[in-house]
């Protein structure tokens, strides 16, 4: 069985972070291989896990659409062939597994950029069932996501066992985790259990105000907090992956933490 860890939340208040944290947990602690996708158009979680991006599905989908155009004269993008009798179906198939960065008991999928002018619905649809059939093979799926969730149901058609909601102490970053908590009864996709993660506490100490709007606001808990930690800041100015921080890093012990209680569950 698939577990899928969704992560959503504000641009700038660390989900990426956290997401490797999540995976590096993972590959500490847990038995079966782990996928990562990157769904962010700024594509950056492989900079975290030190994997080197040689082309996003999102590069794929330009391409093939590029070749539908000068192949085809008939309307429509998603079947049919391509030059040597290859279907678009295969093609994506082949591309997108090619366009898996690998490393050591997980590999990285990015997304890329947003769709350009032009028909995508049927090239995003196969996309969607071919990302959803390599995700299958994986004991644990853990999705960055851009900075809301409009886009998530149309990444995959699987369900998420836990969606977590990743905010800054700052009134803006709570205003959008309250959004995305209210998006997600809208989504086409399942969503089993969503909590909130408060990242970047100065003291690792929760304000009173802040405490008021996680009661008052949200319908979803808080599962924990992570502590502002100036090792990041290090590891970002140096270009070291951040998932070779200390294992006794505050940010990496906070993350554990809150995964282990989650998964125990």
């Amino acid at each position: 069985m698939t577990t899928t860890i969704a992560l959503a939340g504000k641009g700038g208040v660390g989900k990426t972070t956290v997401a490797g944290m999540i995976i590096r947990y993972l590959i500490e602690t847990q038995p079966g291989a782990i996928l990562a996708i990157d769904a962010d158009p700024s594509s950056n979680l492989n900079m975290v896990l030190g994997l080197e991006l040689s082309w996003t599905v999102g590069d794929i989908r330009e391409n093939i659409l590029a070749e539908v155009k000068k192949s085809l004269t008939a309307t429509g993008a998603a079947m049919g062939t391509l030059p040597g009798g290859v279907t678009k179906r295969e093609y994506l198939d082949y591309e997108i597994r090619s366009a898996l960065a690998e490393g050591e008991r997980f590999d990285l999928i990015a997304m890329g950029r947003s769709e350009g002018p032009g028909c995508y619905c049927a090239v995003n649809h196969n996309l969607r069932e071919i990302v959803d059939a390599i995700s299958r093979n994986y004991r644990y799926v853990v999705i960055d996501n851009e900075a809301g969730l409009e886009h998530l149901s149309r990444r995959t058609t699987r369900d998420v066992e836990y969606l977590l909601v990743v905010s800054d102490p700052s009134q803006r970053g709570l205003v959008a985790a309250q959004r995305i908590g209210a998006f997600r009864h809208e989504l086409n996709i399942n969503i089993g259990e969503c909590y909130l993660i408060l990242n970047r506490l100065p003291d690792g100490r929760i304000p009173p105000a802040i405490q008021r709007f996680i009661d008052e606001k949200l319908d979803f808990p808080l599962l924990g907090v992570i502590p502002q930690d100036d090792t990041i800041t290090e590891f970002d100015f140096s270009g070291r992956p951040l998932v070779e921080m200390p294992t006794d890093s505050p940010v990496y012990r906070a993350v554990a933490d809150m995964m282990q209680r989650l998964l125990a569950n």
